[in-house]
């Protein structure tokens, strides 16, 4: 099992996320037995990277410095053959973040794409309301155009949801399950990015890797929910599971 895996290796993931998030992808990688950084200054990126198994981009925070220093540890990443994810969060909130986006895809190679319908719309040029950083709403072939950036940018395309769906431009499946309370808590759509970054790594054939690490998210959720009331609670059993599953297997 893919958690399990990634216990047993115990990969460095270089996440350069925002401060909303980095504490809880830090525990949530800390869970799965994987070790984070969180370096993002341009002074020392470049060098981070070189010893990281993989290396997330995570825009939620967005600003110039940490464009330049994205921009840098992406490339060298490139250059050393670590999977680079890309977490184009709000992609269409702002003009800004639009550009950014846009300007990294043209720049570094991502093996991965994480992001939810809107952020999508905003990577295919579909019309689309972002709702700050929630998904907001429109009309658009999720299947359709999820393939298209695959084929575009070679890499695999996950948009996550009520369902996930996940491409790599030729094959292609659905993820069902989960629960809503995923969406009451912030950073569970981050947190993913930074487990499908360390499942990336951890083995040679990454669309199987990331499929179950969608399937297993969903699963924990619902069992989460299952086993408390409070939202507050949730965002602690979303630890528990995911440090549980990565020691014990599913049940």
């Amino acid at each position: 099992m893919i958690f399990q895996k990634i216990r047993k290796q115990n990969p460095l993931i270089h996440c350069m996320t925002n401060y909303v998030v980095a504490n809880f992808q830090a525990n949530g990688l800390l869970a799965i037995g994987a070790s984070p950084v969180m370096a993002d200054d341009g002074h020392e990126v470049e060098e981070m990277v070189t010893i990281a198994s993989g290396l997330l981009i995570n825009i939620g925070t967005l600003n110039e410095r940490m464009k330049e220093s994205m921009l840098l540890a992406g490339k060298k990443a490139n250059a050393l053959g670590i999977p680079v994810i890309l977490d184009p969060v709000a992609a269409g909130a702002t003009s800004y973040r639009k550009q950014t986006v846009q300007q990294l895809l043209k720049d570094i190679k991502f093996a991965a794409i994480r992001c939810n319908i809107g952020e999508l719309a905003a990577i295919a040029n579909v019309d689309w309301q972002q709702k700050g950083v929630d998904s907001g709403s429109g009309s658009i072939s999720v299947e359709v155009e999820a393939q298209k950036i695959a084929q575009l940018y070679n890499c695999i395309v996950i948009v996550t949801g009520e369902k996930d769906f996940i491409t790599d431009g030729t094959h292609q499946q659905w993820v069902t399950g989960g629960n809503s309370q995923m969406t009451e808590v912030t950073g569970t759509g981050c947190l993913l990015s930074a487990l499908c970054c360390a499942s990336y790594a951890a083995g040679n054939q990454p669309f199987d890797q990331l499929l179950e690490t969608l399937s297993l998210y969903k699963k924990l959720a619902e069992k989460a929910a299952s086993s408390t009331r409070f939202i507050g609670d949730f965002q602690i059993a979303v630890l528990n599971e995911l440090h549980r599953l990565s020691k014990d297997g599913e049940e």
